[in-house]
């Protein structure tokens, strides 16, 4: 263990150094104020911003914007995927839905119900 001298140089040293405060110098505080100035008209004035007018911006800006389109891209193609190689077994189940003399299956949600037949063009 060491016992620490109160009479230590670097002690009273770094004593010193402690008490001392750092104030900035007045030409480093003014280069400072100069440059948060230039920032402050920089960001005060944005650059204006030109409407897009080309031919597809309105319609994406109807389906909700570039997030929404990137949505609908996605959509589109797991269809051309899954249409070019569809699961084993989806082949099977829509040939049975699409096939003409499979049976039909209603189910009446309300028997009360009256549907008028017509017959011939409507």
């Amino acid at each position: 263990m060491h016992d620490h001298d109160r009479s230590d140089p670097l002690k009273a040293h770094f004593e010193a150094l402690k008490a001392r405060v750092a104030e900035p110098d007045a030409a480093l505080l003014a280069r400072i104020l100069a440059d948060a100035e230039h920032e402050q008209a920089v960001r005060a004035a944005p650059a204006a911003r030109r409407p897009r007018s080309g031919w597809l911006a309105a319609p994406v800006r109807a389906l909700g914007g570039w997030p929404a389109m990137a949505g609908l891209a996605t959509a589109a193609l797991a269809g051309v995927w899954i249409g070019a190689a569809p699961p084993e077994g989806l082949a099977a189940a829509a040939q049975r839905m699409l096939d003409a003399n499979a049976a039909v299956l209603v189910i009446d949600v309300d028997p009360d119900a009256v549907f008028i037949l017509a017959e011939g063009p409507l």
